[in-house]
């Protein structure tokens, strides 16, 4: 066991160091992962034969964590101006790429024809992943809405592949009637959406009504709630993959104290998760069989680029007259295959199914190649179709970019011997990047101009520039007992140890800022704010 915890910390740790190297070559870190897996997977040749059924449920867990991060980091707000192409891209796109795919394996390549579609169905969804990856660490701009149209797509279109893959599955294993194939896809959507709905509903009443007194039990919960929402539907015959999709994103964009800490540790656990699926695809494949898959993965990921995503989108895209044709471009260029295609390939080779082709290892070298080569050029590609814009923030459209990120709000309340008592606007001197935004006056709220009146009683609301320096979240609480011998004491009376600062008294429900007058009470939390030791 300790040798297995070793090998993987090491793996981790040799992923992290490839990631800042990748950012600098501009190769996909996801590249590096697949190379490491299969390095590793050469020296146990017989891992494929004897570990294909664990990595089946490891890869799902993992998929499933993916997916609900995919709608968990996606921003709404961003969102809902191109939700309708969006959810077309991920449902009629993906199947007429399907389609397409099929006819050109059954007549290009003279495959059997559930055969064809069957890979068609594997390889029909794009990679939120990587997607989403090169818009973040390249803060590539996108004009025209085009970020948010390919976020949202990639997000979800997973589950229409998965299903398509399932009911493929469902036609070799025989069987199965005309009717029930229309049950199965009818009980995925319905059945997927209504269980994301239901418990996506719950998951916020209890965020919005829990406070946890010890941080991290909110992080057990959020991954407690990604499993439930993909089982319980999955039991009932729904798409789990959907469900945790519209619970992830009603979650992202639902507001409570712990959301955007989440955001940031849900990005890490999914890192880890895409770890796990790209090397344990490396593992399971073999050299060999790569060799021979490669000729006609080279020939399908052609077709599949060159003509079956690009014909796919515009046949959806087209009707809205709103995409011109360079943008129509950039999004049939941006479809890279990833870790759902992985998944999805190893369900169908632990199945049990006998196939003529060694669809497993095909999808592997698509998946190789689409991120090698499309992951690379994204950023070219939307240089040379002249989609990029300066001016537009990749990061809005993710969840956890603020529209006031670069300001911050703060409240000052005047009493009678404030120096601002009795003292117009226009009188104050305010330093700079300082403005009064809000004179709240009793119940009435007033935009100040120069010539407005301060007075005793009224709360004033500052808007500031926010602090881009170094860390300022190096505080701790210290609570006092009753046997305190602070108690009774002004704040002007308590040590500075370190140059530490006190800046807030939390007593009971209340939060004092205090000044040196301040007398502290037994039963008070003092927040003190320790001098950064760098």
């Amino acid at each position: 066991m300790a040798l297995y915890l070793l090998i993987f910390s090491v793996i981790v740790i040799i992923c992290i160091f490839f990631n800042k190297f990748s950012g600098k070559v501009g190769i996909p870190v996801l590249l590096f992962f697949l190379m490491l897996g299969l390095l590793c997977g050469s020296q146990y040749d017989e891992f494929a034969s004897q570990s294909g059924l664990v990595v089946r449920d490891i890869s799902t867990i993992a998929l499933i964590f993916i997916m609900f991060y995919g709608g968990f980091g996606t921003r709404w707000k961003s969102a809902r101006p191109i939700v309708v192409e969006a959810g077309l891209l991920a449902t009629i796109g993906v199947t007429l790429t399907a389609v397409f795919v099929g006819l050109f394996c059954h007549f290009a390549l003279r495959w059997a024809w559930l055969e064809s579609f069957l890979m068609g169905a594997v390889i029909s969804s794009t990679d939120a992943a990587t997607v989403f990856s090169i818009l973040r660490s390249r803060k590539l701009g996108l004009k025209n809405n085009s970020a948010p149209l390919l976020e949202v797509e990639s997000g979800s279109n997973d589950p229409m592949s998965y299903m398509l893959t399932a009911v493929m599955l469902s036609l070799f294993e025989g069987g199965i009637t005309a009717g029930g194939i229309v049950w199965q896809i009818f009980s995925q959507i319905i059945f997927g959406a209504a269980g994301g709905l239901i418990i996506a509903t719950g998951a916020v009443f209890l965020m919005r009504r829990i406070r946890f007194q010890s941080n991290g039990f909110d992080l057990l919960l959020f991954i407690a709630i990604a499993l439930v929402s993909y089982a319980l539907p999955d039991l009932a015959g729904g798409n789990g993959y959907l469900s945790a999709y519209i619970v992830g994103i009603v979650l992202g964009n639902t507001e409570f104290p712990e959301r955007k800490p989440l955001i940031s540790l849900f990005d890490a656990i999914t890192s880890l998760m895409q770890i796990v699926i790209f090397f344990l695809l490396g593992m399971l494949a073999i050299p060999s069989s790569l060799l021979h898959s490669l000729l006609p993965a080279l020939i399908i990921f052609a077709f599949l680029t060159i003509a079956a995503r690009p014909l796919a989108v515009c046949g959806v895209l087209v009707p809205f007259k709103k995409y011109p044709f360079q943008q129509l471009k950039l999004i049939s260029f941006v479809g890279l295959r990833g870790a759902a295609s992985i998944v999805f390939a190893i369900n169908i080779l632990t199945s049990g199914v006998e196939l003529q082709n060694d669809i497993f290892s095909i999808v592997f070298c698509v998946v190789l190649i689409s991120i090698a080569l499309q992951g690379s050029l994204i950023p070219a590609v939307a240089k040379a179709t002249g989609m990029t814009d300066a001016g537009e923030d990749a990061m809005t459209t993710f969840s956890d970019f603020s529209e006031n990120a670069e300001m911050s709000f703060g409240a000052i309340r005047i009493d009678d011997t404030s120096s601002w008592n009795n003292r117009q606007v226009k009188d104050l001197d305010l330093p700079l990047d300082c403005i009064i935004t809000l004179v709240v006056r009793g119940e009435e709220r007033i935009v100040p101009e120069g010539n407005t009146l301060l007075q005793s009683g009224d709360e004033i609301v500052i808007c500031l520039r926010s602090f881009r320096g170094k860390s300022t979240d190096n505080l701790i609480q210290h609570p006092l007992s009753q046997h305190s011998r602070w108690a009774g004491h002004k704040v002007s009376e308590y040590p500075r140890k370190d140059g530490s600062l006190l800046v807030m008294i939390q007593r009971g429900n209340e939060k004092i800022i205090p000044n040196g007058n301040t007398v502290l009470e037994e039963g008070d939390i003092i927040v003190l704010l320790k001098r950064d030791a760098a």
